[in-house]
């Protein structure tokens, strides 16, 4: 028995799904746990400050609660690997190649854009309301890629190439947004120290370092100054991603960065994406009616993520491709590409991301959730896009 359930687990993480999987579950017990008798559990554990203990984190800025360390620091372990796979892709991957990169990169402007103004033309005569534009503009990766791993060889693997290359673009347009938009009273010291830190990993990387321990010492006072800096934590990480070096000049056959994100995977899949969507879904459903759904904040969501996204993304890809500024991937048609761009409305870990600064930094009091609007949206997106790959894809079959 016990080598049945160890191999039955083993199999689960070998799955390419898995980690979507692992996601939804978490989401799920997260709204059992915020709407049964342990609820006050729930919400007094999120609200632990696990560091305090330690000695100096308060003359540091670090003695974040529990849900506070797992947005601010553990997410950003998730966006260097999102800086990373975009390092990777652009310098040796499918998207070294303009002809690959012009499609994902028109396809995450139009998935971002068309969500934001349906959103805003929602939401334009609320000044709180308004604060959440960008919610409906996010991918989420994991559980997309999940969706179309479900439908196994009858998705064609350029498919799966342009929803990763489209998510990290996508990821990549969150981080600006969130660094230009979504950014606190600038503190100028902890600036100009993340600065500092920045130009270190410059000399680094210059110099052609290729051990990874001064990298990830100088990116953890990266994340500390830019956590007090004002700026949200997680831009640390990007930032530290672009310094970190593909190849050693000395061996050749070494990948610093390869080599991290081979080791980063299974601890941001299994660990700290499961962690963060525990923390951040736990809807309060008593009470929700016909008048929360409609409330202009989870409906703009909603309808963003769902028509929005399909419409962007599809609409200004076809458009690129009939102007020849883009080409259709290898071996998909039209209707397989419709429903991935369906998928893109699959918003989750981004959204929920995205909507807690908009909307619970600032302990305004509200009387909408858009965490309601994110969960539908998602949702739709998931089943009418995983429906329409199934009615328009066949098992072992070339696509034309």
């Amino acid at each position: 028995m016990k080598k049945k359930a160890s191999r039955f687990i083993a199999n689960f993480f070998n799955l390419e799904a898995s980690g979507g999987i692992l996601l939804m579950l978490t989401a799920i017990v997260a709204v059992i746990c915020a709407n049964s008798g342990v609820a006050h559990l729930y919400e007094k554990l999120l609200h632990l400050h696990p560091l305090a203990w330690i000695p100096g984190v308060n003359e540091l800025g670090i003695n974040l609660s529990l849900h506070h360390l797992i947005n601010e620091g553990l997410m950003a372990i998730f966006f260097f690997l999102v800086g990373l796979e975009l390092k990777r892709e652009v310098m040796e991957g499918e998207l070294s190649d303009r002809r690959n990169i012009m499609l994902p990169i028109i396809g995450a402007l139009g998935g971002m854009l068309l969500p934001a103004l349906i959103y805003v033309s929602l939401n334009h005569g609320d000044p709180l309301a308004i604060h959440g534009w960008a919610i409906p503009a996010a991918t989420d990766i994991a559980f997309a890629l999940g969706v179309l791993t479900l439908l196994g060889s009858r998705v064609p693997y350029s498919i799966k190439i342009f929803l990763t290359s489209l998510a990290i673009f996508d990821d990549l347009g969150a981080v600006l947004i969130i660094a230009l938009f979504y950014t606190k009273d600038i503190a100028v010291l902890p600036l100009a120290a993340a600065a500092g830190c920045t130009a270190i990993l410059a000399c680094l990387n210059h110099i052609g370092a290729t051990k990874k321990l001064p990298y990830l010492v100088v990116g953890f006072f990266l994340w500390l100054a830019t956590l007090n800096s004002g700026v949200d934590a997680v831009v640390a990480g990007v930032v530290l991603a672009m310094f970190i070096p593909l190849y050693s000049h000395e061996k050749p056959d070494i990948s610093p960065l390869k080599k991290l994100e081979h080791d980063l995977h299974p601890t941001v899949s299994y660990i700290i994406l499961p962690l963060f969507a525990f923390a951040n879904s736990g809807l309060h459903l008593q009470g929700i009616g016909a008048e929360q759904i409609l409330h202009p904040v989870p409906l703009g969501i909603a309808l963003g993520l769902f028509f929005g996204k399909q419409a962007g993304v599809f609409g200004l890809c076809f458009l690129a491709i009939k102007l020849k500024i883009a080409q259709l991937p290898t071996g998909i048609n039209w209707k397989i590409f419709y429903g991935v761009s369906i998928l893109c409305g699959i918003g989750f870990t981004m959204s929920l991301f995205i909507g807690g600064l908009a909307f619970h930094e600032n302990g305004t009091q509200r009387v909408f959730d858009e965490r309601l609007g994110i969960i539908l949206g998602s949702l739709v997106s998931g089943l009418v896009g995983y429906t329409i790959l199934r009615l328009t894809t066949h098992p072992q079959t070339d696509q034309e």
